[in-house]
């Protein structure tokens, strides 16, 4: 799965990486956590970079409060889901990151990892997103998943899953793509090339989402 991550690059940085422009101020977040606003880019609107919160909440949800808000899909199953086979076809995301944190289950407890691509560059998580209206006060809540998919050679050892990286900018222009078709865009979530990644382990700082600032990037002692 994928229930921690980093989006440390200043605002202009990722603007110019994405080709999109924020449509407010966001700041750098070293622990982003599910229900965080967290910068995405929507298939509709490919040019805008705006916050949405992290746990998709489906449209067709009658009580919020009570409904599930998963912070992942798996890729092998999105089609399988009349939920996730909807929005596959018609709500896809860019979620934006520089690396993300997995636990490894040890005989000593659980150690975070945190893994990044070798240039330390920013890339997009592929995701799914979704608009539920509160019938009774009107507001419009967007929210968004992450694909996971099977773990390459350099997170098998750390977990059974990792989220869907889209390897480069023709990909993540597929990826929003209305008219690319649910097949080609299946076709992208697949692990990332292991050898262009690298992990190491952090502290437990990051087990608290209250912990958001560089510190929790070091390297454990």
């Amino acid at each position: 799965m994928c229930g921690r991550y980093t989006v440390t690059p200043p605002s202009a940085a990722l603007e110019a990486r994405f080709e999109a422009t924020f449509a407010g101020p966001s700041a750098p977040n070293y622990n982003a956590a599910p229900s965080q606003q967290l910068p995405v880019i929507l298939n509709t609107d490919p040019g805008r970079i705006q916050l949405m919160q992290w746990g998709l909440l489906p449209g067709w949800v009658k009580d919020a409060k009570k409904a599930p808000r998963p912070i992942n899909a798996r890729a092998e199953t999105l089609s399988e889901k009349p939920s996730f086979r909807t929005l596959l076809q018609r709500r896809r995301a860019l979620v934006l990151a520089d690396s993300f944190y997995e636990w490894q289950i040890t005989d000593h407890g659980k150690v975070p990892h945190r893994i990044l691509l070798n240039s330390q560059e920013p890339f997009a998580f592929a995701g799914l997103w979704d608009e539920w209206l509160d019938r009774q006060t009107g507001e419009v809540l967007p929210t968004f998943t992450i694909i996971t998919t099977a773990p390459n050679s350099l997170m098998e050892p750390i977990h059974n899953r990792m989220p869907v990286l889209l390897p480069d900018r023709s990909a993540e222009l597929a990826w929003l793509d209305d008219g690319a078709g649910v097949a080609a865009h299946q076709e992208l979530l697949r692990p990332y090339a292991p050898e262009a990644m690298r992990e190491y382990v952090v502290s437990t700082l990051v087990n608290s989402p209250a912990h958001n600032e560089p510190a929790v990037l070091e390297p454990a002692a």
